[in-house]
């Protein structure tokens, strides 16, 4: 251990002592003094968020409620999610009888952990003088749930909800070897596993859970959100149904399976029932957001504007809403929208995740306004609290990068020629997001003999499984392992491709798969679908790079909110194409985006003929296409080509020095 570690370590341990004595101050009533202790260790760790916590708690027993708001909302900013520190709020707001802040801050506690018993027995008492009897309902039942369960349990998720995985993880398998058949256990277990990003295991412990007891609800609930970040969507939808169906009035069960219909496709009937929860919470701004993206992706765009409004009406400063609007990119806000946003923004009470939202939906109202200078700042600020919640790291991407280009090599190639699976179905259309890929789905899939499905995670499930369960300080073992890999190995990885993939395709001999991210495995694709057709969707580096930088996505991309970081990602994409380009001459087509908004009938023809399906006119009248389409380019890919997008990020120019130098090979080599 370095002795910069070693300092960083006893200085943690210093603290953790220091919280310990201001704690027993507290707990022998030595207030006065615990108060002392506490203020020195904030002037000499002004950033520590169990630090400024313990201080609201001392400051709550001194009377000072002032003051142990005014630390508590410093903890905050520097810890958003510390539940502990909402619950502290919700009994300072109930000592003076503040109702519906109290409220709140305790909603916001069992939101993020749902073990605080506190702040349900408080939540009880506030929902009854306020005469919320659906609450009080809820609350009861957590409460009497929370009883029942050991409080080894409960100190366990608390654990989790700190993000103190490890320690829960070890406390949580010694309480399993005592009760191997506790589901409760196991069901906090696969938390922990999903926390750690290990989603088999999660699903292993979940299905145990379920077969040693069907009618725990909690873990189907878990079980159906498990499913969900598999991508295994049919399934997903089934334990929805099965969990809708044994409790049917069940609010949150309701919510579970819309969000199911939505991904097998059954917008409509998401719609319906996301409707049916508005008639028992006609208010509620998530349900109202939900709503408004069912009704753009079945294309009825004013229905979802309406919901999206409503959304951000009911809760002023939501920043999803702002942001769907904005992710339209065909919606222009109103002046006071704008505003609204802006205030909710700058406002410090706003959450950073609202915020976050706010600053891209803003950015993008200023740049229709042609105000490029503060949409810019905008866009920025947004990108830098979004940087900051991530923990991404440019190298690691560099590494796995040279890692294909060593391992998948001409000779690895020659020696597994003939031993994938021969179907010709899938069309890969693969690139950085904003390069025009949606576009070309839209296009090949406006033709018979093609259907276009989403962004399928069926290659990168793949990877997952070849490269198994490793601790993080392992080597992956994707892509060396290929080396390795047998004929009837390389076949079977092909088919459970075709199998996987039937669930997501309707009667057409091909179909579309348009996860972006595929580019960084063309090697193990060729391997083990060598017939397969490979789209490289391209874009100008500036344009692409920074129509990234504006885009907030839903999850993923985490290269993309910074200027160095997007245009490093860049080159690396460049670099690996080249090789694949090398590797497997004249089997990938590369589409320019730029050329395809110039010469839309050369470029369809091209595209036609590369995946050898006949001329058809509906691919030159791709915006009639009647398809579902959920990726942020949905509105546009429904309208004609214009050319208006192409320079955009010239109006920004001036700001856009350190993405120029993280381009300037790239650039080099196109002029």
């Amino acid at each position: 251990m370095s002795s910069e570690n070693t300092t960083a370590d006893d200085t943690d341990a210093e603290i953790d002592a220091s919280i310990k004595a201001v704690q027993l101050m507290l707990s022998r009533s030595r207030f006065d003094e615990a108060d002392a202790a506490i203020s020195r260790l904030i002037a000499a760790q002004p950033d520590h968020a169990e630090a400024h916590y313990v201080n609201a708690v001392v400051k709550r027993l001194l009377n000072q409620s002032e003051s142990a708001l005014r630390s508590l909302d410093e903890l905050h900013k520097i810890t958003p999610n510390h539940s502990r520190g909402y619950q502290e709020k919700g009994f300072l707001w109930m000592a003076q009888r503040e109702l519906e802040p109290a409220i709140e801050a305790l909603e916001k506690a069992v939101e993020l952990d749902s073990a605080l018993i506190s702040s349900w027995k408080g939540l009880i008492g506030l929902y009854g003088m306020a005469k919320n009897h659906a609450g009080l309902a809820r609350a009861t039942v957590h409460v009497d749930r929370l009883k029942s369960l050991p409080p080894q349990l409960l100190s366990i998720t608390t654990l989790v909800n700190e993000n103190q995985l490890d320690k829960a993880e070890s406390l949580c398998r010694q309480f399993l070897l005592k009760h191997p058949k506790n589901v409760e256990a196991m069901r906090l277990l696969a938390s922990i596993a999903v926390a750690l990003g290990v989603t088999d295991d999660a699903e292993k412990l979940l299905e145990s859970a379920l077969e040693f007891e069907p009618d725990f609800h909690l873990g189907r609930f878990d079980y159906v959100g498990v499913l969900q970040k598999r991508q295994k969507f049919e399934s997903t939808f089934e334990q929805a149904r099965r969990l809708k169906d044994s409790v049917p009035d069940d609010y949150n069960y309701k919510r579970l399976y819309a969000n199911a219909c939505l991904n097998v496709g059954r917008h409509e009937e998401a719609l319906q029932v996301y409707q049916n929860v508005l008639e028992i919470d006609p208010e509620n701004p998530q349900i109202l957001l939900m709503c408004g993206h069912a009704a753009k992706t079945l294309g009825r765009l004013q229905e979802g504007i309406d919901f999206y409004q409503r959304s951000y009406a009911a809760r002023p400063d939501y920043g999803d809403a702002y942001w769907s609007l904005a992710n339209l990119k065909t919606y222009a806000a109103s002046d006071d929208e704008l505003q609204l946003a802006q205030d909710s923004e700058a406002d410090e009470k706003t959450s950073i995740v609202d915020r976050i939202h706010l600053c891209f939906a803003v950015g993008k109202a200023l740049e229709d306004r042609h105000e490029f200078a503060r949409s810019f700042e905008y866009y920025d600020r947004g990108n830098r609290l979004k940087r900051e919640s991530l923990a991404y790291r440019p190298e690691i991407v560099s590494a796995e990068i040279e890692s294909q280009i060593s391992v998948i090599t001409p000779e690895l190639i020659e020696a597994k020629t003939g031993f994938g699976n021969p179907a010709p179905d899938p069309i890969f259309i693969v690139g950085l997001p904003r390069s025009g890929s949606t576009l070309l789905e839209q296009i090949l899939a406006s033709h018979s003999e093609v259907d276009g499905t989403f962004e399928l995670p069926n290659i990168l499930s793949i990877v997952a499984r070849l490269n198994g369960r490793r601790m993080a300080n392992k080597a992956a073992r994707y892509p060396g392992l290929l080396v390795d890999l047998n004929k009837d190995e390389i076949f079977e990885l092909g088919q459970s491709y075709i199998d996987e993939t039937k669930a997501y395709r309707a009667n057409a001999p091909y179909f579309i798969d348009k996860m972006p991210n595929n580019f960084r495995h063309i090697g193990l694709i060729k391997m083990i679908l060598p017939n397969a057709k490979i789209i490289d969707a391209r874009r100008e580096p500036m344009a692409c790079c920074f129509s990234g930088f504006k885009q907030l996505f839903a999850s993923g991309q985490a290269y993309t909110y910074g200027l160095r970081e997007i245009g490093q990602y860049y080159r690396n994409y460049i670099r690996l194409m080249d090789h694949w380009e090398c590797l497997f001459p004249e089997q990938i087509l590369r589409v320019q985006y730029e050329d395809v908004v110039e010469d839309l009938e050369a470029q369809v023809t091209r595209l036609l003929s590369y995946c050898g399906l006949a001329p058809q006119a509906e691919c030159l009248e791709f915006h009639k296409t009647d398809r579902l389409v959920r990726t942020p380019s949905s509105e546009q890919v429904r309208q004609p080509i214009y050319r208006t997008g192409l320079q955009q990020w010239m109006n920004f120019e001036e700001f856009l020095q350190p993405l120029e130098d993280a381009l300037v090979p790239e650039l080099n080599r196109q002029t």
